[in-house]
């Protein structure tokens, strides 16, 4: 497997199969909207970054509605949010465009705050050479579309080229159990012994909630998850078994056993872009962020063995109607229009949900993007449920995995780990079960 498909990779179907797409969009924004634009709308964001996405779509929209006024308002998450339950609970909002999370959005959606898509935007949504299952689902609820997917946080593999070379390392590690070899071979030493340089950043301390992300993501690639919905709204947790001894002992193992890393090292993009990290699993903001401190940085990025976490956002529209609905649901369906998409990419960063739109003009100059924009057809993503507990279900967990993380004892004691594992396992239960949502 390639770090990244090449320029040569493309063909032209893809180049056709986006023209086809933006025809299609085209034709679903004139079935939303009217001859007349003299509305006026509000795009509300959580992320400060994609403003000037906003507003570019906006400036688009101009030569056809010259009467169409766009106010973008993208401000910090967290305040994001306020300002959502405030204008929409009182009805103060407007006429909006809103960015949301499906999992945040679906309380809205259950209080009847949040309208289900007009037929046309439903159908550009569900057509499955947009938008992959994952994404319908995470703009839907109980299979009707509420919103249409933009963007998406998702993890990928960063490795330093130069010290894959120097290892005799000539691809991306292929399996879960490969990382574990590569990160021994990566490691550089003092004349003690004594690791320098880590060959595999992993996520051991600090944090909370993202000691318990990290640690799903490779979970995952073992086949288990953190929690699973066993029936419709129940959840279990999926850790107390196979797959979850495999994640933790490969922690264990490269802690106390190789000790290619520990947890007094630097860690995370800051380590990666100084060079004491041959390798990590991060989010494609690191991208930029290499860019901006770190230029020189000789890297590449590769898809991870099974999937990814995918964090995913999508456009609403709050309740209004007639022409001040057209408009917004114009405005929404225009983003997601492929040049659009790839101005996305090539300016903020955040990576397009839409299938079917070729980004080879920014991964040909920013190679590091293939590998979050040109993953495999079999890759898998999951995403963190729609659940009250989340959280404290997270934190809780990252507890128990930070102080198994430095118990060398159970380095190679497969039953101590697996006892931890049940309690971890059941307190996560008894926290769903507080709540009304384990699956008995």
């Amino acid at each position: 497997m390639r770090a990244y498909r090449s320029s040569t990779h493309k063909s032209g179907s893809s180049s056709v199969a986006a023209r086809i797409a933006a025809l299609s969009l085209t034709a679903a924004i004139t079935a939303v909207s009217g001859s007349a634009f003299a509305q006026t709308i509000n795009v509300w964001s959580g992320y400060p970054e994609m403003a000037p996405f906003y507003e570019h779509v906006a400036e688009g929209l101009k030569e056809k509605y010259p009467d169409l006024e766009v106010n973008v308002e993208a401000i910090a998450l967290r305040e994001h949010e306020k300002r959502i339950a405030l204008g929409l609970t009182s009805g103060s909002a407007g006429v909006t465009v809103i960015e949301l999370a499906g999992s945040t959005a679906s309380r809205y959606i259950e209080n009847d705050l949040l309208p289900a898509a007009p037929d046309a935007v439903a159908s550009f949504v569900t057509n499955k050479d947009n938008f992959g299952e994952f994404f319908v689902d995470a703009a839907s609820k109980n299979g009707t579309v509420y919103g249409v997917p933009l963007f998406r946080g998702q993890g990928a593999l960063f490795y330093n080229v130069d010290m894959f070379e120097a290892a005799g390392l000539k691809e991306p590690p292929q399996t879960m159990e490969a990382y574990t070899d590569y990160a021994e071979k990566l490691t550089q030493r003092d004349a003690n012994g004594k690791a320098t340089v880590s060959g595999w950043s992993l996520r051991l301390s600090g944090g909370g909630q993202g000691i318990a992300e990290k640690f799903w993501i490779n979970l995952f690639q073992y086949g288990g998850s953190v929690i699973e919905e066993v029936s419709d709204g129940k959840w279990q947790a999926n850790y107390a078994n196979e797959a979850g001894r495999k994640a933790v002992k490969q922690y264990l193992e490269n802690v106390h056993v190789l000790k290619t890393v520990s947890p007094e090292m630097p860690a995370d993009a800051e380590a990666f872009e100084r060079g004491q990290t041959a390798m990590f699993i991060r989010e494609s903001w690191v991208i930029a962020d290499i860019a901006a401190k770190s230029p020189d940085l000789n890297y590449a990025t590769a898809p991870l063995p099974v999937g990814s976490i995918a964090l995913p956002a999508n456009l609403y529209v709050n309740a209004v109607e007639g022409e001040d609905a057209e408009a917004a649901w114009a405005y929404v369906q225009a983003a997601n229009d492929p040049d659009n998409l790839v101005w996305l990419l090539d300016n903020v960063g955040w990576l397009p949900n839409r299938s079917g739109v070729d980004y080879g003009v920014v991964t040909e100059k920013v190679p590091a993007y293939g590998a979050f924009v040109d993953y495999p057809a079999d890759y898998k993503f999951f995403t963190l449920p729609a659940i009250g507990p989340i959280e404290e279900v997270l934190t809780r967990l990252a507890a128990q995995l930070t102080n198994a993380y430095g118990d060398a004892s159970l380095a190679e004691d497969d039953a101590a780990i697996d006892a931890m594992l049940a309690k971890a396992a059941e307190e996560t239960n008894n926290i769903l079960k507080r709540e009304g949502l384990l699956a008995e």
